[in-house]
């Protein structure tokens, strides 16, 4: 395989699906892989490319070299291979002690009851979005049903009136579809960032029982302080992508895991106690975030090569989740994996935030559509979101059974 070929910056090598090719060869050949700027690269410079769960782990694990703001003389760092200015502002994009401040106000909307008190309407809206469809109808399975739930759910978490939960997916998706053209893809930032302002301001003034009002008001504890207008700005600008987009992926992408392997769909209506490790096969086999960027902060060794200070260094979670030392049989979906240690939801301080949301989701949605008794065929050919950063299924053309 001739690696120099296959251009990691560029979305459009992602429109046929995650490369997984290239990674296997990666893994087994070079694990840490330099990759060469080209003529999309953004900032115009290479980076290093991480593959091994190993390796991918190690980073992951170590944010004092590896650092998701900046490292050395780089003034500008984040989570994406391009340098943003929101590093060091935004909570995926900071270290401790920011971070840890970020995430603990955060974390009050977020707790085990908060999320467990959103299961009834998340069923009870998934059974009623099932039984709207007819045996014998065509529909685009990733539009009609796999992006319903997750944009409900996270438009109830916000407290987004349910009349704006579709405008706010279409500024996100055309947002994401439009990798490489950076004038188009900020026209959609800052109509969600607007958006956002306006739902803060809402919120401040007249407290809501949703998520989101819990975190505009929470305070910190050490001082007494409550997230800024930015900061919060910045937290709906993260939540609404992260929450809707990775999710919807998973789900559509799950489906079209079984379809393509109906013994494990087969398997999984004769035993309904499988779901927990099917929605872990779920996420490890569709892994919507497929990679992370961070910044070395130092020169350091690292898998037998030197990184210097201020190099990028990605880790790809898909790759290493599809690792043949780490999985057995890692291309074959298997809802009875265990045990299965994927990194689909990150690790360390970094750990998705929305992961119980996430799971919550994909058992209401998959235990409705085994209780629902519908089936689904493929009626076209799926088409993939021309992204590197999320990867997933945009269309999946199916007829209802």
């Amino acid at each position: 395989m001739d690696i120099a070929r296959l251009d990691l910056s560029d979305g459009q090598t992602f429109a046929q699906g995650f490369p997984h090719a290239f990674f296997t060869w990666l893994r087994e050949h070079e694990p840490l892989y330099w990759h060469e700027p080209t003529a999309v690269t953004p900032d115009g410079e290479g980076f290093w490319v991480v593959s091994r769960y190993a390796d991918v782990d190690s980073v992951i694990m170590d944010p004092q070299a590896f650092s998701s703001d900046k490292g050395g003389a780089r003034t500008a760092g984040g989570t994406t291979i391009k340098d943003e200015l929101s590093a060091g502002k935004v909570m995926n994009q900071t270290d401790d002690p920011l971070h840890k401040r970020l995430r603990a106000i955060v974390n009050e909307g977020f707790s085990v009851r908060a999320i467990s008190a959103l299961e009834a309407e998340l069923r009870r809206r998934t059974r009623a979005l099932l039984a709207g469809l007819t045996r014998g109808e065509h529909i685009d399975f990733a539009l009609r049903v796999a992006r319903e739930i997750p944009t409900q759910a996270i438009c109830i978490v916000l407290g987004v009136p349910e009349e704006d939960r579709l405008t706010l997916a279409d500024w996100i998706d055309h947002g994401i579809a439009a990798p490489s053209d950076e004038v188009i893809a900020e026209e959609y930032v800052r109509k969600v960032r607007r958006y956002a302002q306006g739902l803060i301001e809402a919120k401040r003034a007249a407290p809501q029982p949703d998520i989101f009002s819990t975190i505009v008001h929470a305070r910190f504890a050490a001082d007494g302080s409550t997230l800024s207008d930015h900061e919060l700005r910045s937290f709906f600008g993260l939540l609404f992508p992260a929450g809707a987009e990775t999710t919807t992926r998973a789900i559509s992408g799950g489906l079209l895991s079984f379809m393509q392997a109906p013994a494990q769909w087969a398997r999984l209506q004769n035993d309904p106690a499988l779901m927990r490790t099917a929605v872990e096969e779920i996420v490890r086999w569709t892994t919507p975030s497929c990679y992370k960027r961070r910044t070395a902060t130092r020169d350091l060794s690292f898998a037998g090569k030197r990184i210097r200070e201020g190099d990028k260094v990605t880790f790809w979670e898909m790759s290493a989740n599809r690792d043949e030392h780490m999985f057995e049989r890692p291309f074959e979906f298997d809802i009875a994996r265990n045990p299965n240690k994927h990194l689909g939801f990150g690790a360390g301080v970094h750990f998705c935030l929305g992961s119980s949301l996430a799971r919550l989701e994909l058992r209401v949605v998959f235990e409705e559509l085994l209780a629902s008794r519908l089936g689904f065929e493929a009626a076209g050919t799926p088409q993939w979101m021309p992204n590197n950063r999320l990867v997933g299924l945009k269309s999946l053309p199916v007829r209802v059974v």
